[in-house]
């Protein structure tokens, strides 16, 4: 997922690289960016939609978790044990496959398995 994305809806830090890029692309001045979301800037992660969601294509994410949700809990709790799948330490890749009966959305999420540890 790019980093531009998360940044333009504040879920994610971004870093002087970051930074210096969208100034360029925005065509402002890097201390304008710097001063709305620079060192002291942190998100505030989780809190940009309603559930249900009503945009349809953020509602078919929602949909999905509702019918496929404990089943995929239920196949990371089979292979790896007890234990959630990371969304810090996580990746996703979104890509269009091409497909005569009309193109297909492939969505891969690469999360670090996390297990519960008893205390």
């Amino acid at each position: 997922m790019s980093h531009l994305h998360k940044s333009s809806h504040p879920q994610a830090k971004p870093t002087e690289t970051d930074i210096h890029k969208l100034s360029v692309v925005l065509d402002c001045p890097e201390s304008y960016l710097n001063h709305d979301v620079g060192s002291d800037y942190f998100p505030d992660r989780g809190g940009l939609m309603s559930v249900p969601p009503t945009d349809p294509t953020l509602y078919r994410f929602y949909e999905i978790l509702q019918v496929y949700g404990y089943p995929l809990k239920a196949i990371i709790h089979e292979k790896f044990g007890d234990g959630i799948m990371s969304a810090i330490d996580f990746t996703m890749d979104v890509a269009k496959i091409e497909n005569p009966a009309g193109d297909r959305v492939k969505i891969t999420m690469d999360g670090k398995f996390l297990p519960f540890k008893k205390w």
